[in-house]
């Protein structure tokens, strides 16, 4: 069934990727084996990490909170212990209720006060102001730890009103916030005589920052807020300072403050309540904001995300980097391919890796050359076979045979005294001593101007006074080499096509000149010229009509042949008006040789 089933996909897949380039095959592997499980796998791990850490939180500030309870409730015992011990002092208590008559008892009583309570209140932290206010008419204030209710301004009402209101009250101890200065926090403590009734109040000012500002400030981490309710629910300290001082409003706060004993949790509209309760009805309540401290979570998350991108960006690169050098190397295998099926087989690979594409590219080098070499060896055969038929062209005609047959036609006519006819012998002699020597077929400029100068005597002798010759020649052109029977067929060519012996006042014009390093060969007539549809075929080098071989299309195999693209062959006519032939070749000084067929 495994096998059934791997078969399938790799029908699939080879289906799928056969219509695709080599780059897009591996970029669609790459994103399916590796882009996509490994998204949806840092999807998934996200995940379960957010939630693990979430619950993992939710622990720790539950704990958070109970340790800033108890750390709070520590706090509260030591100035409740300090109020406590000072007004159940039973010193304290004695020397209040006494009526005091001599000075030195009075002075007495203060420095007790002084040398028992002031210090002792200094081990607190975040004590301003540390006073004990009584109302015995004997015993004086000092400023200093002794006071007396008067009309001085004290917790935002007068000192004698608010000592009336103290002890009026049923608490022994209180906590309050000044009104209109709810960060300064007061805690008042009766001082009862035996009697039961109240002799004075012991009197604690807090600076707020220094009790409860460490705590409250930026709880969690900024992602939450604390409150401190005493037994009433009313704020005596908070995150937001505004609510100091006021009762709590409705609120998950509220509620959980009054269900619970020890303490809970709640969540609501996307946060998380916590309430722990500490002694004397007091209760401290957490409010965390979920979206806020899941936003440092979901950082990391992003953190994670950012770096699976990364890694994936950084892979694809890579595997891009090796792909586009596979590519490259690919194509550059197949440009060279097709430098040799264009044939240019002196090409090879450069070749540094040893990998498959590596030997690849040794084989094709291999290839290459032996290729090259045989290409090279069918284009002597080819170009022997060449050089053998020009041979078997001019060895038609038996060069013995014509020879002996002048010979015998000039001693006739030197017999009968017909100069005429000597003279036509001897146009022929020359005319055939160059054209049928089988020995060579290059010659200098000054033969080949002789061949065509013995052609036009024959000629000139068939057509008395019809044709008049114009010659050009540059004598330094005459040292130079050419190939053989390159003018000559051209010159033929005035008479044979274009009809030069009926045109009025014909001319034919031949110049041999030197232009720089090259010779520059011009045959002109005024004849009938070529009609267009032929001179576009002799441009295109297709033989237009029989005979022996040495037409124009032969004159450019011939040229390609010994000078390759350095010679030029140009034909301009104009029918009815007569045609120009102009050919360069280099100015050689030595006899050239039949290039290979690369290098024409």
């Amino acid at each position: 069934m495994a096998a059934l089933l791997l078969r399938f996909i790799e029908r699939i897949t080879i289906r799928i990727t056969s219509t695709l380039h080599l780059r897009g095959k591996i970029l669609l592997l790459f994103g399916l084996i590796v882009i996509i499980p490994t998204i949806i796998l840092g999807i998934a791990a996200g995940y379960f990490a957010l939630q693990s850490v979430r619950s993992n939180y939710m622990v720790t500030i539950q704990e958070a909170v109970r340790q800033t309870a108890q750390n709070i409730e520590f706090r509260k015992q030591g100035y409740d212990l300090l109020a406590v011990r000072t007004a159940m002092d039973g010193e304290l208590v004695a020397r209040l209720t006494r009526e005091y008559e001599d000075m030195y008892d009075r002075l007495d009583t203060v420095e007790y006060f002084d040398r028992a309570f002031l210090s002792t209140s200094k081990y607190m932290p975040g004590i301003e102001n540390f006073r004990i206010y009584h109302t015995n008419p004997t015993l004086v204030q000092d400023g200093r730890l002794l006071w007396k209710p008067e009309d001085r301004m004290l917790a935002g009402m007068s000192e004698s009103l608010w000592y009336e209101r103290t002890l009026e009250s049923k608490d022994m101890s209180r906590w309050i916030n000044v009104p209109g200065r709810p960060e300064d926090i007061v805690i008042t403590h009766k001082i009862i005589a035996a009697s039961g009734a109240g002799i004075g109040m012991v009197f604690l000012q807090l600076d707020y920052n220094a009790v409860f500002g460490s705590l409250t400030e930026k709880p969690f981490n900024g992602a939450g807020e604390l409150y401190i309710l005493d037994a009433e629910h009313r704020v005596i300290a908070a995150t937001d300072r505004a609510q100091i001082g006021t009762p709590i409003g409705p609120s998950p706060i509220r509620d959980l403050a009054e269900e619970i004993s020890g303490g809970g949790g709640a969540a609501k509209d996307g946060s998380q309540y916590f309430v722990q309760s500490i002694g004397s009805g007091w209760s401290v309540a957490a409010v965390i904001h979920l979206d806020q401290l899941e936003r440092q979570s979901k950082w990391i998350l992003y953190g994670i995300i950012g770096c699976i991108v990364f890694f994936l960006l950084l892979s694809t690169f890579m595997v891009m980097t090796v792909m586009k050098n596979v590519v490259w190397r690919i194509r550059k295998l197949g440009n060279r391919m097709s430098d040799i099926a264009e044939g240019e087989f002196a090409v090879s690979v450069m070749n540094r890796d040893k990998d498959e594409l590596g030997e690849l590219e040794i084989l094709f080098n291999s290839m290459s050359g032996k290729l090259g070499k045989l290409v090279v060896d069918m284009a002597k055969v080819k170009l022997k076979e060449r050089e053998q038929s020009f041979r078997a062209l001019q060895a038609q005609i038996n060069p013995h045979f014509i020879y002996n047959s002048l010979s015998l036609i000039r001693w006739r006519a030197m017999d009968l005294n017909d100069q005429t006819q000597i003279t036509t012998i001897d146009a022929l002699t020359t005319f055939y001593r160059l054209a049928l020597d089988n020995e060579i077929n290059v010659t200098r400029i000054e033969k080949e101007l002789q061949h065509v100068q013995a052609y036009l005597e024959i000629q000139q002798l068939r057509y008395p006074e019809l044709v008049r010759i114009e010659w050009d020649i540059d004598p330094a052109a005459a040292r130079f080499y050419t190939i053989k029977l390159l003018l000559q067929p051209i010159v033929e060519n005035c008479y044979v096509h274009g009809a030069i012996t009926s045109k009025t006042d014909a001319v034919i014009r031949i110049s041999a000149r030197c232009a720089g390093d090259r010779i520059r060969f011009q045959v002109e007539d005024n004849g009938a010229g070529i009609p267009p549809g032929t001179l576009a075929s002799l441009e295109r080098g297709e033989r237009t009509g029989s005979g022996n071989g040495f037409g124009t299309a032969n004159i450019r195999e011939r040229l390609r042949l010994y000078f390759g693209s350095e010679s030029r062959f140009a034909i301009d006519s104009e029918q009815g008006f007569g045609t120009r032939v102009t050919i360069e070749i280099p100015a050689c000084v030595e006899r050239p040789d039949i290039r290979k067929e690369g290098d024409a």
